[in-house]
């Protein structure tokens, strides 16, 4: 799965090696993105490769080698990850806020739309058809829900260890303390606990290696709310 922005840059960097046998420089993709500076294009590139798009070669100059292109662009279909639902009775800490303990009552099928990690850009572009049995109880309230594969320690303490799939509600609102899924600034997305503060926005992490980060609320979208966990071994 990648945000519009990350699809928008591979196939720009896509086209442009095929056309004349290198990728654009930084600053032909800043301009083609219409982005403000070269930090936004960093942070693009860097999802990319932790993706498995692009590789980065060392001490070469414009060493983006294109190494998948999403089946969107043509590519082939991306392997499904099938997490292993558990009945929550091992002790591994706390559950996050609102989430159920995962049973094995009857499931319903959700659609597992990729990865999300602390700085990693999200959007609901699916690349594959893969999907995770998810028991009925998480599915509480109106609207769609989707999982994602939780990369990083960063919500640690509320519980989500890396290596888990979260459920998500799909929802433009939050309540104070509230898990969600945040699109920051339209290209970058973290899974973070929402607190509002006045006119602004922080979206805290769940371990002190991890900083707070705020916002004017311009510049941060509500994509959903987290209502469960599965644990994976």
């Amino acid at each position: 799965m990648l945000t519009k922005k990350q699809l928008d840059l591979l196939d720009f960097i896509h086209k442009r090696v095929q056309r004349d046998g290198v990728p654009p420089s930084f600053d032909e993709m800043k301009e083609a993105l219409d982005l403000r500076s070269k930090s936004g294009i960093h942070r693009l590139i860097t999802a990319l490769e932790e993706r498995g798009f692009i590789r980065r070669l060392a001490h070469r100059a414009r060493a983006i080698e294109i190494v998948k292109l999403p089946e969107s662009m043509g590519g082939e279909p991306t392997a499904g990850f099938t997490p292993r639902v558990i009945d929550g009775d091992k002790p591994d800490g706390p559950k996050p806020s609102g989430a159920h303990a995962v049973s094995s009552a009857a499931a319903t099928e959700v659609p597992l739309v990729g990865r999300i990690a602390a700085g990693v850009p999200i959007e609901a572009i699916n690349q594959n058809a893969a999907s995770v049995a998810v028991p009925g109880q998480m599915l509480s309230g109106a609207g769609e829900h989707y999982a994602l594969e939780v990369k990083g320690d960063s919500m640690i303490d509320a519980g989500i260890n890396d290596g888990d799939v979260v459920v998500i509600r799909e929802t433009s609102a939050a309540d104070t303390g509230d898990i969600v899924v945040a699109l920051v600034e339209d290209h970058e997305a973290t899974l973070k606990r929402y607190v509002r503060k006045g006119n602004t926005i922080a979206l805290e992490a769940a371990n002190p290696a991890y900083e707070t980060r705020i916002f004017t609320e311009d510049k941060v979208k509500v994509q959903g709310k987290l209502v469960g966990l599965i644990r994976t071994y």
